[in-house]
């Protein structure tokens, strides 16, 4: 009876550790991003295939604007437009708080089958302040 006994608790603390993990992960794989940052990143990563920088900068701050010049969307696009022309699947990870800012982050996953990237997108009062692609 004993064993009985402890191969039911057994059982019962791995059903709680179970639930706990997935009130753990449940929040996390709920996440999405406001559906208009969405948009904004969807279109900025338009603007880098069509080597747009009058696009690319539409949703900056004036900082944000200023900062970029066509040489530098010129090299992201070099590196990035085929990739992103084969297509991709973006997936909204969170956001943090840094000075002043909310900082979304996004994975963007290649059909090509190669290296992921990590897009992080500094908004300030509905503009965008920072946009990389790591």
């Amino acid at each position: 009876m004993g064993l009985a006994f402890r191969a039911l608790a057994s059982i019962k603390h791995r059903g709680f550790a179970m639930a706990l993990c997935f009130a753990l992960i449940a929040p996390v794989a709920l996440a999405q991003a406001p559906q208009q940052l969405e948009t904004t990143m969807k279109n900025m990563l338009a603007a880098v295939q069509a080597n747009s920088l009058a696009n690319f900068t539409a949703a900056g701050d004036a900082a944000f604007q200023q900062g970029m010049n066509q040489a530098m969307l010129d090299g992201v696009n070099a590196q990035l437009a085929p990739r992103l022309n084969q297509g991709y699947t973006s997936t909204f990870l969170g956001s943090l708080n840094q000075l002043g800012y909310t900082v979304y982050l996004w994975k963007l996953v290649f059909k090509d089958g190669k290296d992921d990237r990590l897009v992080t997108m500094a908004v300030k009062d509905g503009k965008v302040g920072g946009f990389y692609l790591r």
